[in-house]
């Protein structure tokens, strides 16, 4: 009797954890759509994410009268017999997991394997198989249930295989925006790619946090241009609430339709007000008409003292961090001399951010200045007069377009012509840009590199051009 109600307990306690999860996830709202961490998965023929991740190395068996077939799922093809073994292929992960046609669901594509007897294969590929997975049973009956099988293997040569595969596929995910891109460059993808955010920003993580100094920071947007009216004006949430005031401008706060030759800037603009421990997560959505959100986070440290909390980063001490970035105030005796030799190195240590507008400020005041002797000017010549406006134009022009660009990018008209440039070549990432006015992050660390984009952090300010 006791057993039984500690059983019943236990059934109501576990039931009040998943209501009260449940809640909790319906309060978060909708999350990230987020690229699988292993290249092991496809996007079905209706744009969802289907992760077959835990399918990764699961052999499947196929007997013939000379020798076996055995597919390691997205790993490699082999065929097996007394003489050997022989490689078909290992496993694409770039463009190697697409969906089918037909009766077939999806394909997989091996490439690499055995180049004996097969140096004339097409750019010396060696041995390659295909493998066509059908979701559900063989046509022919076999394999019911359990984790699938192979229905049949065909050669078109001895250098190529062609499997069918039959198997009770994973269930389908949320809908992906493909061909959406957000990056730190007119045409790269860091942030997402294909419409899924890429591992580094799916989430808060501390190591990509942005330097305090850094009051501002530019999102580059692209999609397709056939779809790209889909894309809707983004919002922004800030965790903490209080402490970092975060605006959104450019053509991309305005949800104005990105494409590949002219992609929208969304500029985030973020302004420490209140020094704390932890960097501030800013969480911004993209709502996409017909489709999943796009979010992705951003993070910044605000801390009092940004000088000696970055040295505390470099030497690695926790306690040091702690130190630092408190000030002062919490510091055992060796921080504490460590802390007074550092203040010979920097005269002010508190970094003020001051709200922006200065430069805009200074051209106000030009132009009441200008408008001061707008009277008396009418006794100039008109030479003097067209002179002006011109050398004011001419300022105005250079500080909000070609202050911040230099060498070839301070030409008129680069943008679009290495745009167009990019267009006729399919060079694809081989113009990289870096804009001065993303200056990096607090740490420089690496994250896992993803298809057409170098994942890593962009610090240079080089422009690299590739050939036609």
């Amino acid at each position: 009797m006791r057993s039984e109600g500690c059983h019943l307990k236990a059934s109501l306690l576990d039931y009040l954890l998943i209501l009260v999860t449940a809640v909790v996830l319906q309060g978060l709202g909708t999350v990230a759509v987020a690229v699988p961490r292993s290249k092991c998965y496809a996007l079905d023929n209706s744009s969802r994410i289907v992760d077959f991740s835990s399918w990764i190395g699961l052999p499947f068996e196929y007997e013939d009268k000379d020798s076996d077939l055995v597919i390691r799922f997205c790993k490699d093809v082999e065929r097996r017999s007394q003489m050997g073994y022989v490689d078909f292929g290992r496993f694409d992960g770039f463009n190697g997991f697409v969906a089918g046609s037909g009766h077939v669901d999806f394909v997989q594509g091996f490439y690499n394997g055995d180049l004996l007897k097969c140096e004339d294969s097409y750019d010396k590929r060696g041995r390659t198989a295909q493998v066509n997975i059908i979701c559900g049973n063989c046509s022919n009956g076999q394999c019911k249930g359990g984790f699938g099988c192979i229905c049949r293997v065909t050669y078109e040569s001895s250098c190529r295989a062609f499997v069918e595969l039959a198997i009770p596929c994973e269930k389908p995910g949320p809908r992906v925006f493909e061909g959406f891109t957000v990056g730190f460059n007119p045409r790269s993808s860091e942030i997402v790619y294909n419409g899924m955010t890429q591992i580094g920003f799916e989430m808060s993580h501390h190591e990509f946090s942005f330097r305090t100094e850094q009051i501002n920071v530019a999102l580059y947007i692209s999609a397709i241009a056939s779809v790209s009216t889909l894309v809707r004006k983004p919002s922004f949430k800030v965790s903490p609430e209080k402490g970092l005031n975060v605006k959104l401008s450019g053509s991309g706060a305005t949800g104005s339709p990105p494409t590949t030759l002219s992609p929208t800037v969304l500029i985030v603009d973020w302004r420490c007000e209140k020094a704390h421990s932890m960097p501030f997560e800013v969480n911004i959505t993209i709502p996409i008409e017909g489709y999943e959100p796009v979010q992705f986070f951003l993070t910044k440290m605000c801390v009092r003292n940004a000088f000696f909390y970055e040295r505390a980063i470099r030497e690695g001490d926790l306690r040091q961090k702690i130190c630092w970035a408190s000030g002062g105030n919490d510091c055992s005796a060796k921080h504490q001399q460590k802390l007074a030799l550092l203040q010979f190195e920097l005269i002010t240590t508190e970094y003020r951010q001051d709200q922006g507008g200065d430069s805009a400020r200074g051209w106000a005041t030009f132009g009441v200045i200008s408008c001061m002797y707008e009277i008396p000017t009418q006794f100039l010549s008109l030479k003097f007069i067209v002179a002006s406006a011109l050398f004011c134009c001419g300022g105005f022009i250079y500080k909000t377009r070609v202050e911040r660009v230099h060498g070839i990018d301070a030409l008129p008209g680069m943008t679009i012509l290495s745009a167009c440039l990019e267009t006729v070549s399919g060079a694809g990432q081989s113009y990289p840009r870096a804009e001065d006015l993303n200056g990096g992050f607090t740490n420089e660390a690496s994250w896992e590199h993803h298809p057409a984009a170098a994942q890593g952090t962009r610090t240079t300010s080089e422009r690299k051009y590739g050939s036609i």
